[in-house]
């Protein structure tokens, strides 16, 4: 599938951040790096999410640099050289001639040669911007740079006098995303949300957590998402109550729900989708009752999804429900006021409603600005996510709802008037699930 992202926007989004880069400043910007699985098996190579953002490079081994005011151009790309032996061993390499020609940028060097050429460029500048502490190795490197040009103080050489994190800015910018990325994250949304209906209608009693999950990869692939967004969850009956439950190897039983949290990557964007369902294809009242409050609950955050309402306010309205169903289901005592006040639903939900969605699951953005939630704007992309778990030793209740896990999980953009969900293309209501099933 070819990128639906233009070079041009690449290029845009460099000038946007050179654009809140002081006067006289550098930004350095590494490429992820291959990592080892096993002995001399690699992991498959997934490119740094700020890279790619910048770039859209694909290529391990590589460090963009960002010189603002530059007269011979101010976006710079070291990389491996092309050499046609190690090519038919290990793939196609750009090399610095097609970091020019296919991505736009405006100079670029061979990795190689980078102790050499860039400690000039960093030389004189006053402020060095790059991804502090997130690589101790590539941390030690730029120290080293730094130290070649103090090395040289004496014949007038001048080292930079500030170390600021590119993150702030930098992840600023992704949390709004464009028309294009919005694409991209709407088709990664079409195939995940096709990969859980086909799960829907495998699932069996005698059939494991696993089969379910083989269906979710190869919807993906087939449609040219090559890899999972976050390890898919993929829990059966009391599983689906562990948030993070990601060993997908128990048996499907009769009575029993399933909670899958899956979701696609595609050209860098991550999707996100949570369901839960019957094994039997049909919810049983308890079920049922819990299923309906918290499909209820997230009715109700979706619609506080707008521009002008802040980041906490789909959380407030799906808790308030949450409660309000919790209450009249008999598993919680008391007003609406108190329990809310003591948060007596924690152990039912105990996790957020949400977080920002892009290249990232957890994608990057403040929530706060200055201790205050921050206001949704147009172009955000966030999760809706309540849920509900009645632990299976949970003593406090009756029998008839342990071991019963809900969670229900779309992806939102924020629009001018209002919201547009990304991921409606799997159903979610109690008829419309058993009706999927029963075709």
């Amino acid at each position: 599938m070819s990128s639906i992202i233009p070079v041009k926007e690449f290029a845009e989004r460099r000038k946007r951040l050179m654009e809140r880069m002081a006067p006289d400043s550098i930004a350095i910007v590494p490429a992820a790096p291959e990592r080892v699985r096993n002995r001399d098996v690699l992991h498959p190579f997934r490119q740094d999410s700020d890279f790619h953002y910048l770039s859209g490079f694909g290529e391990p081994d590589a460090v963009l640099v960002l010189i603002p005011g530059r007269e011979h151009g101010e976006s710079v790309m070291f990389c491996k050289e092309r050499d046609p032996q190690k090519e038919l061993w290990d793939g196609f390499l750009a090399g610095p001639e097609g970091a020019i020609e296919r991505y736009g940028v405006d100079d670029a060097f061979p990795i190689a040669d980078i102790d050499d050429i860039l400690p000039g460029m960093i030389e004189g500048r006053s402020r060095v911007y790059y991804p502090l502490g997130k690589d101790h190795s590539f941390d030690a490197r730029v120290m080293d740079w730094v130290k070649t040009i103090g090395s040289k103080v004496r014949t007038g050489a001048q080292p930079p006098g500030e170390f600021v994190s590119l993150e702030h800015h930098l992840h600023d910018l992704r949390l709004y995303k464009s028309a294009n990325e919005i694409k991209v994250m709407a088709r990664a949304g079409e195939i995940s949300a096709e990969a859980h209906c086909q799960a829907m209608k495998r699932a069996r009693e005698g059939g494991y957590e696993y089969n379910l999950e083989a269906e979710l990869l190869h919807t993906f692939m087939a449609n040219g998402a090559r890899s999972t967004a976050y390890p898919s969850i993929v829990g059966a009956g009391a599983n689906g109550c562990i948030l993070h439950y990601i060993e997908n190897r128990d048996p499907l039983k009769e009575g029993d729900l399933v909670l899958i949290d899956a979701g696609c990557e595609l050209e860098c964007y991550a999707s996100d989708i949570t369901r839960t369902f019957p094994v039997s294809g049909r919810f049983s009242e308890p079920q049922k009752a819990l299923y309906e409050v918290v499909l209820a609950a997230q009715d109700a955050a979706i619609d506080a999804v707008r521009p002008g309402n802040h980041w906490n306010h789909p959380h407030e309205a799906a808790l308030e429900v949450l409660c309000r169903g919790l209450l009249d289901l008999g598993l919680l005592q008391g007003t609406l006021e108190e329990v809310l006040e003591n948060e007596a639903y924690k152990p039912f939900f105990m996790h957020r409603t949400g977080h920002w969605l892009g290249m990232d699951v957890h994608d990057v953005g403040d929530y706060k600005v200055g201790d205050v939630w921050r206001e949704l704007e147009p172009g955000m992309v966030l999760t809706v996510e309540p849920g509900l778990y009645i632990a299976p030793g949970n003593t406090d209740v009756e029998e008839r709802w342990r071991g019963i896990g809900i969670r229900i999980e779309d992806d939102v953009v924020v629009t001018r008037d209002g919201c547009r969900v990304l991921t409606n293309g799997v159903p979610k209501t109690v008829a419309d699930i058993e009706a999927l099933m029963a075709s």
